[in-house]
């Protein structure tokens, strides 16, 4: 016997294992397994053919695709119902503390197969797929910009500097001097970006702008009063459609699921019993201005030109946004062998300098 699989086993499946517990306990709700469609056989107990189907799958996504031979893989469910009759046998599947945690592995299990079955009658459409894309990734993202500005904390000070700059003052001299933005002491040089890495104001001015051209009203955004000077504009090359769609696809899951679950938590009497926390500082939002003295590029999220950087789906393929509660808590398959994988990072659409 292969002992390596233990130490595997009991670190990553102690909740499987319970799980089986409570399937052996619930003996009605199982299916009969037949010798015939069985791989294994323990103490007059029948493991399915079908279970074994279910840990190569479950190990080949983890992994990657990687494969393991099968006989580790039976002996791992062995392993495991050696386990699940020694539960059984010193009935701790009716102690409290183990009900309890079948009970929250059914409930999880339960809202994650919810989660499964919104997404299969609901599937991501061409149509949705194109309007991402235009959004995300084409679109006005098929076009990057070279800008300068100057940050400054009032309308007033914005507007001196520009009859400064009517008067035929040098823009980057007056950033050096004037700009609270720390790429003030590079004359406001923020370098290549694509509108979507701005917050809006300041992307929509920047668009609107000649080569050479600044703006002849300050532009305001969550971080002061901007002097903004575009200096060039460039196409990029985009992916087409087809070589992002699987990307796109887990994207678009999250976005409907989280529409979902803030609709039946409208329809819902939900009250929160906990006592109130007294207030603490609460860090700054990811799509919020960081700081004070942060680059108006800083205020919104990246862009990139392959895929939304949260289109990863979770394992079980389904996206999971605001569904951690949707996912069994340790419930990782036990693996024979340890197989990272790590996801693949879509690379940046733009430069975004300080």
């Amino acid at each position: 016997m292969n002992k390596r699989i233990i130490p595997l086993l009991l670190a990553g499946s102690g909740l499987l294992a319970a799980c089986d517990a409570q399937q052996q306990a619930s003996a009605p709700a199982v299916p009969v397994v037949n010798k015939a469609d069985a791989v294994a056989e323990v103490n007059g107990q029948y493991i399915s053919k079908s279970a074994l189907a279910n840990l190569e799958s479950e190990i080949a996504e983890r992994s990657q695709g990687q494969t393991f031979p099968k006989d580790k893989l039976v002996e791992e469910l062995v392993q495991r119902e050696l386990l699940v009759q020694e539960a059984l046998k010193k009935q701790l599947d009716k102690s409290p503390e183990i009900v309890e945690k079948l009970e929250q592995a059914k409930r999880s299990l339960l809202a994650q197969a919810a989660l499964q079955d919104y997404l299969k009658t609901k599937p991501i459409t061409d149509e949705e797929m194109k309007a991402e894309y235009d959004k995300n990734v084409g679109g006005a993202n098929s076009m990057e910009y070279k800008a300068s500005h100057i940050l400054v904390k009032t309308k007033e000070e914005a507007e001196k500097l520009i009859q400064q700059l009517d008067k035929g003052a040098n823009f980057k001299e007056l950033a050096k001097k004037n700009s609270t933005d720390p790429a003030g002491a590079e004359g406001g040089d923020l370098g290549w970006f694509v509108p979507t890495q701005m917050v809006p104001p300041f992307s929509d001015a920047v668009v609107a702008l000649e080569n050479g051209k600044y703006t002849k009203t300050p532009i305001e955004t969550q971080f002061g009063w901007h002097v903004i000077l575009r200096e060039d504009a460039r196409a990029q090359a985009v992916p087409p459609l087809e070589a992002v769609k699987e990307q796109l696809v887990p994207f678009l899951q999250r976005q409907r699921i989280q529409t979902m679950l803030e609709t039946l938590r409208s329809q819902a009497k939900v009250e929160i019993l906990l006592p109130k926390e007294a207030p603490q500082a609460e860090p700054a939002p990811a799509l919020e201005p960081p700081a004070a003295d942060a680059s108006p590029e800083q205020a919104a999220p990246p862009a990139d030109t392959s895929a939304p950087a949260e289109a990863q789906p979770a394992e079980t393929k389904p996206a999971e946004p605001a569904a951690d509660a949707a996912k069994p808590a340790e419930a990782e398959p036990a693996m024979p062998a340890e197989a990272d994988a790590a996801a693949p990072q879509p690379a940046d659409a733009g430069e975004a300098k300080q």
